[in-house]
């Protein structure tokens, strides 16, 4: 069974080199088994670092097997309601202060869900280390995946200097933190006042200026908002498609939109992506959802009236 964990890659004739350094710092994760991918080999290692990137791992040989869990900072989360796993991961994991086990489905306005705590300190709250950022989250407040790490450094090469963005659904901030970093001004904007109190304090520890907080539902921007911008993201995968007409609208021609939605086949929103004006430049799969659904990312181009 795979485990979620940061990965550092680097060539196979290294390997040996680089896992003494990782032990000598005690940054690998000792409970799961480095994998060899052609010419390199992806270690395991307990928190982000310069180049580390999402993995699947297998556990260590002759260590216990884990229950599957995913890690967002110094919580993990489980699939299944197993105090006895959860005390298992807390104590294979020194970085670890929670375990916690969703007792909903992602609902309401807020994108938010419940969790029962299953072992480890009582909470939901805590910070993630992502490509020399901190974020302080809460995951029963506010929205929040690690699994868009790839996908914000992605986005973050494709722009020019000094362009403006939008980020329409902005959470606790991580994509506006990490595109303000070659943006003139990112307004982020998002319909629940904890992310919004959230994202203010990892702006100030983060010491980041040219971010614009909003508390405004999306539908609202187009009226308050005196600009059009170079970039929009769009990360409302279970209900953007309701919004995208508004992205288009607040949109420059020749602007970006990147659109993320929940899809059950290729090129499932193309036909009205193209009504709306817009050319899909790239559709990729960012990671699986559920059997039969994926998640996606549309790239978008919009082209003149």
């Amino acid at each position: 069974m795979l485990v979620e964990q940061w990965g550092i890659r680097v060539p196979a004739r290294k390997g040996e080199e680089v896992r003494q350094s990782l032990l000598r710092k005690m940054a690998i994760d000792l409970t799961l088994k480095p994998r060899r991918e052609g010419d390199a080999l992806v270690f395991p290692i307990l928190d982000w670092r310069e180049g580390a990137e999402r993995c699947g791992f297998d556990a260590m040989p002759g260590r216990p097997e884990l229950m599957r869990h995913e890690l967002v900072g110094g919580i993990a989360i489980m699939q299944e309601d197993d105090p006895a796993g959860a005390a298992q991961i807390l104590a294979s994991r020194p970085s670890l202060h929670t375990v916690l086990f969703p007792t909903s489905e992602v609902t309401g306005e807020y994108r938010t869900r419940e969790y029962g705590v299953l072992a480890g300190t009582p909470t939901t709250r805590t910070q993630v280390t992502e490509h020399g950022h901190r974020f302080t989250v809460d995951l029963a407040s506010a929205y929040f995946s690690a699994r868009l790490s790839t996908e914000r450094q992605r986005i973050l090469a494709q722009m020019g200097t000094r362009e403006t963005v939008l980020d329409m659904f902005a959470g606790v901030g991580p994509f506006a933190i990490t595109l303000a970093a070659r943006a003139a001004l990112v307004v982020a904007a998002d319909i629940n006042p904890h992310a919004i109190e959230l994202m203010l304090e990892n702006l100030t520890q983060n010491r980041v200026k040219n971010v614009l907080p909003i508390l405004a539902e999306a539908r609202r921007l187009a009226g308050v908002l005196p600009w059009k911008f170079d970039r929009i993201i769009m990360n409302l995968p279970l209900a953007g498609t309701e919004f995208l007409s508004e992205a288009f609208r607040l949109c420059r021609h020749g602007g970006t939109i990147h659109f993320y939605a929940l899809v059950s086949q290729e090129g499932e929103h193309r036909d009205y992506i193209r009504e709306l004006g817009g050319e899909v430049i790239d559709e990729r799969v960012v990671r699986s959802y559920s059997p039969g659904q994926w998640h996606a990312v549309y790239d978008i181009v919009v082209q003149k009236e």
